[in-house]
Order: structure tokens, then C-alpha cells, then sequence
């Protein structure tokens, strides 16, 4: 496996887990859509120069993945029924 698809395998996961930690639903719901549909929008890229810009805008929404996660536990609301 190359050094480049252990750091994009590496990145995804993170972001799945990041998402999951969303206490409102529909937010940790968005989230895990929007990371798995972006992945899978890209998988059959293979010009390294666009694997390389894509992987860094990846590890910017990672980080605001966090940051946001941060401030949806500062302001949590009660579960909803679906939950």
C-alpha cells in the first residue's frame, strides 16, 4: 500500500470519527454524509498534484470537523425521538 493511500485511508477514518461525535443528530448525520459522499466523489483520482490539494482540503475540513464538534458539546440540546 502506498504512503498515499494509508494517509487518505488514515484521513477518512478520522473524519468518520470526528462525525460521530456530533451529539445532535442531524449535524453527526450531515457530517458522515457529506465526508463519505466527498471520498467517494474522488476515489478514482490519480493525478498526484490533484491528490494532493484534495488531501489538504481534507485535513482543513477535518479541522473544522473538530472545531465544530467542540462547540455542538458546549451547546447540546436533548436527543431527539428518532435518536
Amino acid at each position: 500500500m502506498s504512503a498515499t493511500r494509508n494517509r487518505v485511508l488514515t484521513l477518512y477514518k478520522k473524519m468518520l470519527r470526528e462525525s460521530q461525535k456530533f451529539q445532535t443528530y442531524n449535524f453527526r448525520m450531515y457530517a458522515l454524509r457529506r465526508t463519505k459522499d466527498a471520498f467517494r466523489e474522488n476515489i478514482s483520482e490519480t493525478e498526484t498534484s490533484k491528490v494532493e490539494k484534495l488531501i489538504e482540503k481534507a485535513e482543513a475540513n477535518l479541522q473544522v470537523l473538530q472545531r465544530q464538534t467542540a462547540i455542538n458539546h458546549l451547546f447540546s440540546e436533548g436527543k431527539l425521538v428518532i435518536e
